[in-house]
């Protein structure tokens, strides 16, 4: 797939302001400063489509943007930034749990981690939530420029056993750096658009 066009449609906070043009979705989500907002511009080969901000814990609302006029790639809020309230918390979470709640249109959740660390209590819960809504799952481990082989293969087992992932959910690799991985990940995202 090349991602040739892609326009921002929407940011919501509830349900009813998400389009209703039945399209199928896909959501990206993963802990702040993950490096979400720099594989979604890669992948649609745009500088500033998501804004990368130096602040994490920016996006706090669930953004829909329209690919190709044909799907919605929809970055969800990045969840787990220590320096927001308790309160503030519980509302991100509260958006993105509607969301993965009542969403038909959503195919595929691609869970985006740091391959450098091991995942959180909130990856965690996010990967319990993405399988107890039954969604398509793909892992992307990014930033994986800043480690040696050897020692990513040993973080993808980390991640793969904090999981507890099953046999057949594969770990993708990105590097916003070199690009690396985009072309498997536009692949997969392909295929999912496809089955519907």
């Amino acid at each position: 797939m090349e991602i040739k066009q892609s326009e921002f449609i929407i940011s919501a906070v509830s349900p009813r302001q998400y389009p209703v043009d039945n399209r199928v979705e896909v959501a990206f989500v993963g802990r702040s400063n993950v490096g979400k907002s720099s594989l979604i511009n890669t992948l649609t080969n745009r500088k500033k489509l998501v804004k990368v901000s130096a602040t994490p814990g920016k996006t706090r609302q669930i953004n829909f943007f329209l690919i190709n006029n044909d799907f919605y790639l929809v970055d969800l809020p990045g969840y787990g930034y220590a320096k927001v309230s308790k309160k503030e918390k519980e509302s991100w979470g509260n958006i993105i749990e509607k969301y993965l709640n009542a969403r038909q249109q959503l195919k595929k959740i691609v869970l985006i981690l740091d391959c450098r660390h091991k995942p959180t209590a909130d990856d965690i819960t996010m990967y319990k939530w993405i399988k107890h809504y039954n969604y398509d799952i793909a892992i992307v481990a990014t930033k994986i420029d800043k480690v040696s082989k050897n020692q990513l293969s040993k973080n993808l087992k980390v991640i793969r056993d904090t999981l507890k992932m099953s046999g057949e959910d594969e770990i993708l690799t990105f590097s916003a750096l070199n690009k690396q991985g985009k072309e498997k990940i536009l692949e997969v995202l392909e295929s999912t658009i496809n089955s519907y």
